[in-house]
This record gives C-alpha cells, structure tokens and sequence, in this order.
C-alpha cells in the first residue's frame, strides 16, 4: 500500500511539473504575413466585416499585408507582388495567394504547363561528355491560360522573394452569385465558357506546387465549407444571392483551417549568405 501511494505521489508531482511547461507557441505567432487574391481576401468586400487573415492576426497577432482586389485573377499577382516589394522591401515573413475562382468565372483556358522542344545538351556518363540532342522543356508564360499566368505569377513571386514562405490556397467551392443583370454567375455545378468545372481550377493550383516547389493548403477540401446545399448557406453572405462570399462565420471557418494547417509548414528560413558565412 505503500508503495502504491508513493507511485501516486510520484504520478502527481509529474503531472504537475508537466502542466506548469510554457504553453505551445504557433511557429506563425507574431508573423508578417502578405495576402494576395480577390475580393474573398480584399478589404473593402462588404460580404464580411472581419476576413480569414483579420481571424489569424487575432489569434496569432500576425501583422497582415493584404493586397488581394475584388474580380482579380491570377495575372495580378504579379502586380500585387510588385505593389508588396514597393511597399514593404523584404520586409516580409511569408506570402499566401488565394485565388482562381475569377480565372474558372471568365472561361480562362487552362493551359499547359510546359512548352517541350528539342534541344542539345553536354552529357557524359561512363564516357567523355558530348553534345548530345535531348527533349527540354520550359514553364510556358502564355498569360492567356491559367497555367501559364500561373507560371508567370510564381517566377516573379520566386524572383523577389527567394528566402520567404510561399503558400497557395486552392479556391473554395462557390454556388449562385447574383450581383446584378450584367454579374450573374451560375455555381460550380456548370461548366465554364470553355467547358471546364471549377474543380480543374482546383486541381491545377494544387499542381502548381509541385511545379514552383511550395506548398498548398487544399481549402477547397480542407474548409468544409459547401455553398451547394442550403444548410450551409450561413456561413454566406446572402442565402438566395451570394453563396460566393463566405461572411464573417464562413470566414472564421476558413481561418481555423488555415491555423492548424499552417502548424505543419515553416515561416522562416535561413539566409543563404548567412549559410555561406557558416562555410
């Protein structure tokens, strides 16, 4: 019996020590964050008061840059990047980009994601090297496409921040927007102008991070939100028309998804001349 009392005395005082530790610390507390997109993340959208990075600089006290534009597509990208350099420098922890559900809206093509040609190459294995004619291929930049604008956006995202956290957010699944006569989008069970549903749009962002080496946080799956049926039509701005926007609950929603998800990617990298000092 007594044994057992100082194994319970034991368990306690270990239990105790445990729980006086200091608490977790999220590695994007107190972060710079910049948000590129459309008018899901632009300020001036009414469809909510408090947006998914106004949740995150609450909870984690990250300090938001936001440069995303109400009917944007992905070739604004690179001028929010541009407009983000002229502002803040490099003075910047991480970058995420939301955006594409413009790009399905307005029939964008999707594209390819690589122009392929013949080429010669200096090769040498087991034997002298010697030009040799082999297939290469190259990111295409036709901005007429969704890959391409893609590429584009990522080469310059890449090129001005070659240090920083890049992370892009599939677009989410959207139903009926109703804004007026001239601003009638059908939801995403239709095709678009040519022929595509939403979810290539999807598929190909998630792509995309395999191509430009970033990661991707797949909302589309991971938020829960889901427009089509009416029982979710709260987390909208307006059940009968805009199941588009997500409003403030929708956005909070979306928020605590990026919070967990973002537990699981670094904010920060070393300076590659601070490893070459190291050397």
């Amino acid at each position: 019996m007594k044994r057992l009392l100082l194994s319970l005395a034991f368990i306690i005082c270990h239990l105790s020590s445990s729980w006086a530790q200091p608490s977790f610390v999220h590695p994007w507390q107190g972060k710079r964050v910049a948000y590129f997109g459309d008018s899901i993340t632009d300020p001036r959208n009414k469809a909510a008061k408090k947006k998914y990075w106004g949740w995150l600089a609450d909870w984690l006290d990250i300090t938001p840059y936001v440069y995303g534009v109400s009917g944007r597509q992905w070739d604004d990208i690179p001028r929010q990047t541009a407009q983000l350099l002229k502002d803040h420098g490099q003075d910047v922890d991480a970058i995420i980009v939301f955006c594409g559900t413009n790009d399905y809206n307005n029939g964008v093509p999707l594209g390819v994601w690589w122009d392929e040609h013949d080429a010669q190459v200096e090769y040498g294995h087991g034997q002298p090297k010697q030009l040799v004619t082999r297939r290469q291929r190259t990111p295409s930049m036709d901005a007429k496409t969704f890959c391409g604008r893609i590429n584009i956006a990522m080469d310059s995202l890449k090129r001005a921040y070659p240090t920083k956290q890049i992370v892009l957010l599939t677009p989410i699944h959207r139903a009926d927007f109703h804004a007026n006569e001239k601003n009638w989008q059908c939801d995403e069970s239709y095709t678009n102008q040519c022929g595509e549903y939403l979810d290539a749009y999807v598929n190909a962002v998630k792509e995309a991070a395999d191509v430009w080496a970033v990661p991707v946080i797949d909302w589309s799956a991971t938020s829960g939100l889901f427009p089509l049926l009416d029982v979710h039509a709260p987390y909208f701005n307006n059940a009968d028309t805009d199941r588009l926007h997500p409003n403030d609950l929708g956005h909070q929603r979306l928020a605590a998804t990026l919070y967990y998800q973002l537990l699981s990617l670094p904010v920060t990298f070393g300076n590659p001349r601070e490893a070459e000092a190291l050397k």
